[in-house]
């Protein structure tokens, strides 16, 4: 049966940058609708790392939902992350220098089980409006606002869209007209393993940087363990989208066969069980800026193409951009002006906000094809506390962490100094 609904906004897409979005125009009283194609609990391909951003992000959302998310059994708390270089040494980084003390700075949770519980969360909130099982599947603009189409022919009729649809965004590409562009794409799989041995107990997530991948890398996310399955891990690898079609890889088949015959993988996944099977996905980067609205219009998240380009991190932007455009379309709404010059404002905050991280994301991807540059950087870091020190700062201090780019840097390095910090 068709429906028509009015409202002011209209949010595509219930992953962490919808329900964002959606919350924070709540907080604010704005009308919203949210649009879901899926039936929740649906999965997401995704390593599962919950960044500290992601979590500092909850904790502004909303207290007790962060809360949560930190309580919830299916969760562990995540203390650092390990490199491993292609020489096979490998470099612990904690997030903080009380590891195990007080509350951890991030998190590791299925996103089967994340994005549902922020999902139930939305659906439970007054004045939101939840469209499950709906699947936007065209866009018209007029004076009034957009006009969205469901499968079925049921509308909405909204004065502003924000569009939180993922990296498949339909609007994005169609509407918005964002590229995809295998220089600024990654491509990932990601499976899940029990009978994993030699996980970190504290939850340090582990990058590891085989020469044969690079630019990308292959990471083992711990996870806590159910129904008596022990070593459960989260294990994928992501590769920039014009490399593995310039080298012809499976990505899938590769996974499988690093776990067998990689020297420091092949013991440690040696009595290991695939849960399920392997699973691919597309990761837009922010390699690249694009246009992030337009009239009537702003883009969040995947759909604005925001993941970071050497983590591949994309949850914690996803959140960030989806609580500045409700905040830019409370203040559009209220003064009546959702002109694409109005909404300009919506990017200058995003950039102001997440464009330095990036840029230096990218310079470091652009790097990371040189194996010996993480040979020699881990090397260094593990005969100097002090370097190992400075290189766990950078995670939390950006002026730090843009060091990375500057040859004074590896000056230092290379003549055995301690970076100043």
């Amino acid at each position: 049966m068709t429906e028509t609904i009015r409202t002011d906004v209209c949010v595509v897409g219930g992953g962490p940058g919808g329900c964002a979005a959606t919350l924070q125009l709540a907080k604010q009283g704005v009308p919203v609708v949210l649009v879901e194609k899926a039936i929740f609990p649906r999965d997401k391909v995704c390593g599962d790392a919950l960044s500290g951003k992601v979590m500092r992000t909850l904790e502004r959302l909303d207290p007790e939902l962060a809360d949560r998310v930190k309580r919830d059994g299916r969760s562990m708390p995540s203390w650092g992350v390990t490199f491993t270089a292609p020489s096979g040494r490998s470099l612990r980084v904690p997030f903080s220098r009380n590891t195990g003390m007080g509350e951890a700075p991030g998190a590791i949770l299925p996103r089967l089980d994340f994005d549902d519980l922020l999902f139930q969360h939305v659906k439970s909130t007054i004045g939101i409006t939840v469209q499950e099982g709906w699947n936007a599947r065209s866009f018209q603009r007029d004076e009034a606002g957009w006009t969205i189409t469901d499968a079925d022919g049921s509308i909405i009729h909204a004065r502003l869209l924000i569009d939180a649809s993922g990296a498949n965004s339909t609007f994005a590409r169609h509407v918005a007209g964002l590229p995809l562009e295998s220089g600024h794409h990654a491509a990932g799989v990601r499976a899940y393993f029990h009978g994993v041995k030699g996980l970190d107990p504290d939850g340090f997530i582990e990058l590891i940087f085989l020469k044969d991948l690079l630019p990308g890398y292959l990471w083992v996310f711990p996870l806590p363990p159910i129904e008596g399955m022990d070593g459960r891990a989260n294990v994928g690898l992501g590769l920039r989208s014009d490399v593995v079609k310039s080298r012809g890889v499976d990505l899938k088949a590769l996974l499988g066969q690093l776990i067998v015959e990689q020297p420091q993988l092949r013991d440690r996944f040696a009595e290991a069980t695939m849960e399920g099977s392997i699973q691919g996905m597309g990761l837009p980067l922010a390699s690249k800026r694009y246009p992030l609205s337009g009239d009537g219009y702003m883009l969040v998240g995947d759909a604005g193409h925001l993941i970071d380009p050497f983590t591949g991190e994309g949850i914690s932007h996803a959140m960030i951009s989806g609580v500045y455009a409700a905040d830019i379309a409370a203040a559009a709404l209220s003064e009546k002006d959702l002109s694409a010059a109005r909404l300009r404002a919506y990017d200058q905050r995003v950039w102001k906000r997440l464009g330095k991280e990036l840029a230096i994301s990218t310079r470091l991807q652009q790097m990371a094809n040189q194996a010996w540059l993480f040979d020699f950087v881990v090397d260094r870091a593990n005969k100097n506390p002090a370097l190992a020190d400075t290189i766990s700062s950078m995670f939390t201090d950006l002026d730090l962490r843009e060091r990375l780019k500057k040859p004074g840097f590896y000056m230092d390095l290379l003549l055995g100094r301690t970076p100043v910090t």
